[in-house]
C-alpha cells in the first residue's frame, strides 16, 4: 500500500484521494468512530453523493463538521469540449486556482447497442511537467506541482457524470510524468482498483512514463499489478535524447534493463509508445531496431501519430518536427507485423479540440459545460 503524499494547498482537509485505512486513521485523530470513516468512503466511491450534506446516514451535527473542516471536491469542472469523434476534454479548476486537463476517449469499436466498447480516461497527475519532451506540448506549461491523490480520483469521478456509459478503462498519460508523482498516483489507484467501489479493474489501468527508472523497480518491487507502458518514440540512444531530455538521464541501455527487470518481476508484458517523426525515427533500420527491443520480452508497440503542437509555439528542433506521411506510417507497421512484432495504432481521438495524444496544454477556448 502507498505511503500518504500530497502537496499541501491552502483551504480544509482534503477527504477525497485517502484509502478507508487513512480515513479511520484521520477520523479517529479527530475524535470520531472509526466506523464514520467507512460511511463517508462508501459515500465518496459508491454511491459518489456531492458533499458532505448529501452523506445521510451521518448524523447532522458530524455533517456540518466535515462541511466546516475538510472538503470532498478535490477538482471543479470549468470548460467541456466535445470532439466529432465522441471524445470529451476536460477542462478542471483545482483548489488554489490552478488547472489540470482530462479527456474521455469512447473506443472506436461498439457495441450492439451503439455504445464504444470501451471509454477510457486520460488522467493527469501533474500541474506541467519539467521534462520538455519536444513533441508534447504540456512541456510548454512547466511544473508547478504534483496533484494531490483526491485530484487525480476527481477527475474520474466528476468525468463519470458527463457519460451515461460507465469508464472502463484509466490511463495515467495526461499532463505531467506520473512516475515524479509515485505516491499520489498509487494512492489514486487503489482506490480506482478497490473492488468496492467498482471503477475499473486492475488490469484496466495504464501508467505510461518517459522512462523513469527508479519508478520502474519500484513499481517491480512492489508487485504493482496495473499495466506499464514506455514512451520509447527512439531505437538509439542519440536520437532519443534529442526527443526527449530525461533520456540524458537515464539512458536507453538501462532503460530497457529496467524493463526486463519489471518483467522478471511481474510476468506482465509492457507496451512501447513509439510516435513517428518523418526522416527521423521511421527508417527500415528503426523497423529493425525497435523489432529487436520488442522481441526481447513480451511487448506490444503502439504506434502513434505526431499531433500538431504549432499552438505551444515551438522552437528550434521542436519546429522542425513534422509526421510521417500516411503512407510511410502504413508501412511501417507492416514492416513491423513482418517482424513479427505485435503492433497497435493509436487513434488519434479528440484531435479536432487539441485533446489527441500529446495535445493536453489549455490550447483552445471552450465552451462552458
Amino acid at each position: 500500500m502507498a505511503t500518504a503524499q500530497r502537496d499541501i494547498v491552502s483551504g480544509p482537509i482534503e477527504l477525497k484521494g485517502r484509502t478507508l485505512p487513512e480515513l479511520e486513521n484521520l477520523f479517529l485523530e479527530h475524535g470520531e468512530r472509526k466506523y464514520r470513516a467507512k460511511q463517508v468512503y462508501d459515500a465518496m466511491y459508491i454511491q459518489r453523493v456531492a458533499g458532505c450534506e448529501d452523506m445521510v446516514l451521518l448524523p447532522q451535527p458530524l455533517r456540518e463538521k466535515l462541511n466546516s473542516e475538510f472538503r470532498t471536491q478535490s477538482v471543479q469542472l470549468k470548460t467541456l469540449q466535445h470532439s466529432q469523434d465522441g471524445t470529451k476534454k476536460f477542462l478542471f479548476d483545482l483548489w488554489d486556482g490552478r488547472s489540470v486537463e482530462s479527456v474521455l476517449i469512447p473506443s472506436e469499436m461498439v457495441e450492439q447497442d451503439g455504445q464504444p466498447r470501451r471509454l477510457t480516461l486520460c488522467v493527469s497527475t501533474q500541474v506541467g511537467c519539467n521534462l520538455g519532451c519536444v513533441f508534447c506540448a504540456t512541456a510548454s506549461l512547466k511544473l508547478t506541482r504534483n496533484l494531490s491523490s483526491g485530484e487525480i480520483v476527481d477527475q474520474f469521478l466528476e468525468a463519470q457524470k458527463h457519460s451515461s456509459k460507465p469508464i472502463t478503462n484509466i490511463v495515467f498519460m495526461g499532463m505531467g510524468e506520473p512516475m515524479n508523482n509515485y505516491e499520489n498516483v498509487m494512492l489514486a489507484t487503489e482506490i480506482f482498483t478497490d473492488q468496492r467501489t467498482k471503477m475499473v479493474a486492475p488490469r484496466r489501468v495504464t501508467l505510461s512514463t518517459a522512462g523513469v527508472i527508479p519508478g520502474i523497480i519500484r513499481m517491480a518491487d512492489e508487485g504493482r499489478i496495473i499495466k506499464l507502458a514506455l514512451s520509447l518514440h527512439a531505437t538509439t540512444q542519440e536520437r532519443r535524447a534529442e526527443l526527449m531530455p530525461i533520456a540524458k538521464k537515464y539512458k536507453l541501455p538501462e532503460l530497457i534493463e529496467s524493463l526486463e527487470y519489471y518483467y522478471r518481476k511481474t510476468r506482465k508484458s509492457v507496451t512501447y509508445e513509439y510516435i513517428l517523426f518523418d526522416g527521423f525515427n521511421d527508417s527500415i533500420e528503426d523497423v529493425r531496431r525497435l523489432g529487436k527491443l520488442a522481441r526481447r520480452m513480451p511487448t506490444k508497440v503502439n504506434v502513434i501519430p505526431f499531433h500538431d503542437i504549432d499552438f505551444t509555439q515551438p522552437q528550434g528542433f521542436a519546429k522542425e518536427l513534422r509526421p510521417s506521411s500516411r503512407e510511410k506510417f502504413e508501412w511501417f507497421i507492416r514492416e513491423l507485423r513482418n517482424d513479427d512484432v505485435n503492433v497497435f495504432i493509436r487513434s488519434s481521438s479528440g484531435e479536432d479540440i487539441d485533446a489527441a495524444c500529446g495535445q493536453l496544454a489549455f490550447s483552445t477556448e471552450s465552451s462552458a459545460a
